[in-house]
């Protein structure tokens, strides 16, 4: 079997950074504990990828084509097929008056937005803060060990994918040939993150699905009881 441009797999996989030979991101809840880098809000378990959609570093989404459902291998890859080469042009000097005015307090690892690019704060000094936009591991030889669990074959599975990796999950999926229905009961909290959620979902739909012409979106609200 050979997959393409489209597919989607469900995947778990472990990353290295070669030269440290440390852990640096999996999707084992027990190797994140392990290796000391658990997040309490990460949700651990097999992750989706849709090939050619740019979700996963260049490398990775050229050797997963060649792989079979319920294969393991492991990749080794070097910076132009991993997260780039570093850029001495996406480190800045910046004001630390420009973060006062944006109410930030500035520190050393300090994730940032500027410009609609991430950026980590490097250093605090006099006044003067020190950003950089590389990523993190840009520059370095990185590991992948991944297992291939599944190609998902049916347009329900894959709508229902999708939304779990925005963090939302339908009472109800349709899919049949062009339309996607999308039911939410009462009891699915209707807070800021299911907005967010739903719109995301939507949206990698149209993009992923390209049978998709048409995303229904059914909501249900009850009465709250009222206190006695």
């Amino acid at each position: 079997m050979v997959f393409k441009d489209g597919d989607f797999l469900e995947v778990d996989y472990s990353v290295w950074d070669t030269a440290t030979n440390t852990i640096i991101a999996t999707t084992d809840e027990k190797k994140a504990r392990d290796a000391n880098i658990f997040e309490e809000k990460m949700k651990y378990g097999p992750v989706l990828i849709v090939l050619g959609s740019q979700g996963v570093i260049k490398g990775l989404d050229r050797e997963l084509r060649n792989m079979k459902e319920k294969e393991d291998k492991k990749f080794t890859f070097k910076p132009a097929d991993a997260f780039g080469e570093r850029s001495d042009e996406l480190v800045r000097v910046m004001p630390l008056s420009e973060f006062r005015s944006r109410d930030i307090n500035p520190h050393p690892g300090m994730q940032v937005n500027l410009d609609n690019v991430t950026a980590t704060v490097k250093s605090v000094t006099s006044g003067r803060v020190v950003v950089d936009a590389n990523h993190p591991y840009a520059g370095k030889e990185i590991m992948y060990e991944v297992r291939v669990l599944r190609q998902l074959a049916t347009d329900k599975e894959k709508v229902e994918a999708l939304g779990r990796s925005y963090g939302i999950t339908a009472s109800q999926v349709n899919a049949a040939q062009d339309k996607v229905e999308l039911s939410f009961n009462n009891d699915v909290s209707k807070n800021a993150d299911y907005f967010v959620g739903k719109a995301s979902l939507v949206a990698s739909l149209f993009a992923h699905m390209k049978n998709v012409k048409e995303v229904d979106v059914k909501e249900q609200y009850l009465r709250p009881a009222e206190a006695k």
